[in-house]
């Protein structure tokens, strides 16, 4: 078996061995013998690769000193072999036998259960302490907003109303369909909803626009506020738009600014029924 000593102090190994008649048994011996001799806390998994003898499936054999540890690489287990789990046995607190379709037959395996033994025995973190390296949105999108030129809503609307202009400008909504609904939308503005914008705009891109082939485009993203445009616009500048910016405070901020909208009409039931009722 091959071991390692995690940051955190604990034993853990892997060790990956051929199916046996009556592998559970021969688990358990191991089990209790790394029991014994181990005298820190540990997590060791066993695994059974090649076709197994007296089963339909192979076994993957968590041991520990702590439940927690198991019951952590359990749920990782799950995830990592998702569709090749056949059953699941806890017959203890500190064992666990999980039957997985296949153990062994690629290099994955062994690489997946190191990564499940190494992540399940570190302690868990304080959830109110942000991890290291970790930057809130408002940090991450001051940094983004450093590398545009941002627009007013009215540079925008003049720059959009120039005869002349030395790349093709596009003014782009990336507003879902409920606010376009409830809030209304621009004239002009291509409708590009924040999920595929990258798609629809990378010269690369199979999925691209007609109008996408090229790099100088001059795009003006715009959302409901401001804030998720400007994540956006950074984007499109990553992809090689560097002339993707977006406008300050959004749709609302044009609004407000007195520009041109269109104001969905609302009709109310009983507009309805007054309608209907002169019909008749």
């Amino acid at each position: 078996m091959n071991f390692n000593l995690s940051s955190e102090d604990v034993k853990i190994g892997v060790v990956m061995t051929f199916s046996k008649t009556d592998d559970a048994g021969f688990l358990k011996q191991i089990a209790q013998a790394i029991k014994e001799r181990c005298l820190q806390d540990f997590l060791f998994a066993v695994a059974t690769t090649g076709p197994p003898i007296d089963t339909n499936a192979n076994f993957v054999f968590f041991c520990s000193s702590k439940e927690d540890y198991v019951q952590r690489a359990v749920l990782l287990t799950t995830s990592k072999f998702i569709g090749r789990i056949i059953g699941m046995q806890n017959e203890r607190a500190f064992f666990c036998f999980i039957s997985v379709k296949d153990v062994g037959y690629t290099s994955y395996d062994e690489s997946a259960l190191w990564d499940v033994v190494r992540k399940a025995a570190l302690p868990p973190i304080d959830p109110l302490i942000p991890p290291p390296g970790s930057r809130g949105i408002e940090n991450i999108l001051s940094d983004m907003r450093s590398k545009l030129q941002r627009l007013k809503p009215t540079e925008a609307y003049e720059e959009l109303r120039e005869p002349e202009v030395g790349a093709p400008t596009f003014l782009v909504d990336i507003r879902p369909a409920d606010q376009r609904d409830e809030e209304g939308g621009i004239t002009g503005a291509l409708v590009i909803e924040r999920n595929v914008l990258e798609w629809k705009f990378d010269p690369r891109s199979h999925s691209r626009l007609n109008i996408a082939d090229r790099y100088d485009l001059r795009i003006i993203v715009f959302c409901r506020d401001g804030d998720s445009s400007s994540l956006a616009a950074y984007s499109l500048q990553q992809l090689g738009l560097l002339n993707a910016t977006d406008i300050i405070g959004g749709y609302r901020g044009w609004r407000n600014a007195g520009l041109p909208v269109d104001i969905p009409i609302r009709v109310t039931h009983s507009v309805l029924s007054l309608t209907r009722d002169s019909l008749v």
